[in-house]
């Protein structure tokens, strides 16, 4: 029987942690897939592949916060993985992510290796190989036009998407948030 958390269940907030670690093997996985390497085509790639897992396993494969700006869903942690690389960001390259990539012309990301395939599950590799398939092809605008999905047009501008218009959004409904989110309370409790 599984363990219910009611403050979240009344809240209805669903409880998704960021993962580092797959959050760059995300980046560097869809990077060395995608003729164009642009951070809008990237973040939208992995925006996609994120509600997907979300869908079909109950959580999302890097857990970012997504903001809802001008051009879609942008994962704000990847983006200052980014930008420390990029060099304009407040923060120092602490962490060595220059060895993972580079960044070339302000917005296109330049992998020097591949995602390590041991921190992505099979599952999580094949939520991004879909969505690589359904969305690495479109232009700017038509990428742009479908992330500006419920999730994002309910959210005011620059302000966090929550992750139940998400998995609104994927398609999953009350009932099955609820079991993510008893799901998500079981798990933090058992460390």
């Amino acid at each position: 029987m599984y363990f219910c958390n009611r403050e979240l269940e009344r809240k209805r907030v669903m409880d998704v942690q960021f993962d580092k670690t797959k959050a760059l093997n995300a980046l560097l996985y869809v990077a060395n897939r995608v003729q164009r390497k642009d951070f809008h085509k990237i973040f939208k790639i992995v925006y996609f592949a994120d509600r997907q897992h979300l869908a079909e396993w109950g959580r999302p494969i890097t857990g970012d916060t997504y903001i809802a700006m001008d051009a879609g869903p942008v994962p704000s942690k990847m983006y200052d993985m980014l930008k420390i690389v990029r060099g304009d960001s407040y923060l120092p390259d602490t962490e060595g992510l220059g060895k993972f990539f580079k960044v070339e012309n302000w917005m296109y990301m330049q992998p020097l290796m591949d995602a390590d395939l041991n921190k992505l599950s099979k599952n999580e590799q094949d939520a991004l190989n879909d969505s690589i398939a359904k969305y690495a092809g479109l232009s700017y605008d038509e990428i742009k036009e479908k992330s500006h999905d419920i999730a994002w047009r309910s959210t005011a501008r620059d302000f966090s998407i929550k992750w139940e218009d998400i998995a609104r959004e994927a398609g999953l409904d009350a009932e099955e948030m609820e079991c993510i989110n008893e799901f998500s309370a079981l798990q933090a409790a058992l460390g």
